[in-house]
């Protein structure tokens, strides 16, 4: 089953505010998280505005500095 461009593009909105809302739960910045990262800032800006079909292995960075699980930031 395919998945549409539509439901592709709500898949990383969705994505991005989820990582959002974590970051800022935890009183970070996008240049906090960058920096704590090593994920570039207009990186980081592209994925939580849904803007970036990143990648599992960057997803697992991000996760890692905000101190949660993978599934936290994919189960919508």
């Amino acid at each position: 089953m395919a998945v549409v461009k539509n439901e592709l593009d709500s898949y990383l909105i969705k994505l991005g505010l989820a990582i959002r809302k974590i970051r800022l739960s935890k009183g970070m910045t996008q240049l906090d998280l960058s920096s704590d990262s090593g994920i570039p800032l207009s990186q980081i800006g592209a994925i939580e505005n849904g803007k970036l079909n990143t990648t599992i292995k960057t997803l697992i960075k991000i996760t890692s500095t905000l101190e949660v699980k993978l599934k936290d930031i994919i189960e919508f």
